[in-house]
């Protein structure tokens, strides 16, 4: 741990303050998108010598205008292929990725040397957090495209010292098999895939419980932070979960420490504010609001005030592990745009995972959402005994005081995922 993890709130937002205002100053005259952005907020003998806008403390942040994904989207479609947001030239990039695409059109994104090497430094932060260290084995077990995915997981991995083994190119049946015969002693994947490689090697008779694997740390969707799903994981692994948060725009941004008791915000590469959707204003601790984020460390393809989407409980600034590093009570509660309102009552996707992971017989599930008049209806199905539908219809009903109707599926009749889960049928569009 850092000393500037566990420093007074005073000296991480200096540190933030400083990092800001250098950034600003490196960007503003070269990065069309900013300064179209920050036009409005610039007078026009700043705007003539290409100075960025003046920001004294980190009240001053307000002042800028929101980023939203759907514009960055926009400025590449507008201006092909990478839009205006760079910093650089071209030729000072050395990777691409792009989002994953589930919530729209991918978003294409640079880095140059400078920002990669800043991507393995978050990452390193989330391994020295779940204990990982140069004596440990981590197998990464997802797919190599060009989703960010686990690419600056495995540098970070390497940044660390750390024999890393890329899990590309293999099906389900082969990672475990490599995972047993190399010893690997971390496992690097998505929640849903963590269950799904339990269930593999449950159909071939192979204990993963009693494998080489001590640390889980899981990206990608939420599910780490929710109890049920992480006590599920670490009962088929036998090892202890660790959720971690970012995204391809934005970058590695929250990981678990040894409580287990939601996320931190790594605030020396991060500033971070929780604003109410429908007001703009700062949550207080306790409440819950959209998370905004901006980068320090990734000036060639700057993300300020970037809305993340992702709903978050402002946890406070004090952790019994000594950080005081933001908390997000809970990791990431879902996105905005998901919530449900179910007959009055406001439900998210990882509130119903949390009440069907409470059942070791339930294999897979997938939420249907229809719509009666104005108001949203859900249905599950769900891969478990017939005779266990009444106790889950209890459980919700007790979570959620719904009905909520469940249908019990045959065993292997629902899709398994190796990225993200997408276990929401939204059929309202098609009515």
């Amino acid at each position: 741990m850092t000393d500037l993890e566990t420093a007074s709130r005073s000296l991480i937002t200096a540190h933030q303050l400083a990092r800001l205002q250098d950034g600003l100053a490196r960007i503003f005259p070269y990065n069309h998108f900013y300064q179209q952005k920050l036009h409005d907020v610039l007078d026009k003998s700043a705007l003539y010598i290409n100075q960025p806008p003046t920001i004294e403390n980190l009240a001053d942040l307000s002042r800028l205008p929101f980023t939203t994904k759907q514009e960055l989207i926009a400025d590449q479609e507008a201006y092909p292929l990478f839009g205006t947001n760079l910093t650089y030239p071209l030729n000072a990039y050395i990777r691409l990725h792009q989002t994953s695409g589930t919530t729209g059109h991918p978003l294409k994104i640079l880095d140059t040397p400078e920002s990669w090497d800043w991507w393995a430094d978050c990452w390193t932060t989330v391994y020295r957090a779940a204990g990982v260290s140069r004596d440990d084995i981590v197998f990464l077990a997802f797919g190599f495209g060009p989703f960010i995915g686990f690419w600056s997981a495995y540098e970070g991995a390497k940044r660390l010292g750390a024999l890393t083994v890329p899990g590309g190119g293999m099906d389900s049946l082969q990672r475990l098999r490599t995972i047993q015969e190399i010893g690997a002693t971390v496992l690097v994947c998505t929640p849903s895939y963590a269950l799904r490689l339990a269930e593999v090697a449950e159909e071939n008779d192979m204990n993963m419980r009693e494998s080489s694997i001590r640390v889980t740390i899981h990206a990608g969707e939420p599910g780490a932070s929710i109890p049920a799903t992480r006590e599920r994981i670490e009962r088929a692994w036998g090892a202890s979960a660790y959720d971690h948060a970012g995204m391809t725009e934005m970058g590695a941004y929250g990981f678990t420490c040894a409580r287990q008791q939601g996320l931190h915000v790594n605030e020396g590469e991060f500033i971070a504010e929780i604003l109410d959707p429908r007001t703009g204003q700062q949550v207080e601790e306790g409440q819950t609001g959209e998370l905004v984020l901006t980068n320090l460390g990734r000036w060639g393809t700057p993300a300020i005030r970037y809305r993340t989407g992702d709903l978050v409980r402002h946890g406070g600034y004090h952790c019994s592990c000594g950080r005081t590093f933001l908390s997000l009570a809970d990791g990431i509660l879902g996105r905005v745009d998901d919530m449900l309102i179910v007959r009055g009552v406001n439900v998210y996707p990882s509130g119903l995972a949390d009440v069907l992971h409470r059942f070791p017989e339930v294999a897979e599930y997938r939420v249907i959402v229809t719509q009666e008049g104005s108001m949203d209806e859900i249905a599950l199905e769900v891969e478990c005994p017939a005779e266990l539908v009444a106790r889950i219809q209890e459980e919700l009903h007790i979570a959620f005081s719904l009905r909520v109707p469940v249908e019990a599926v045959a065993q292997g009749s629902l899709p398994r995922f190796e990225l993200k889960a997408r276990r929401v049928d939204d059929r309202r569009r098609r009515m």
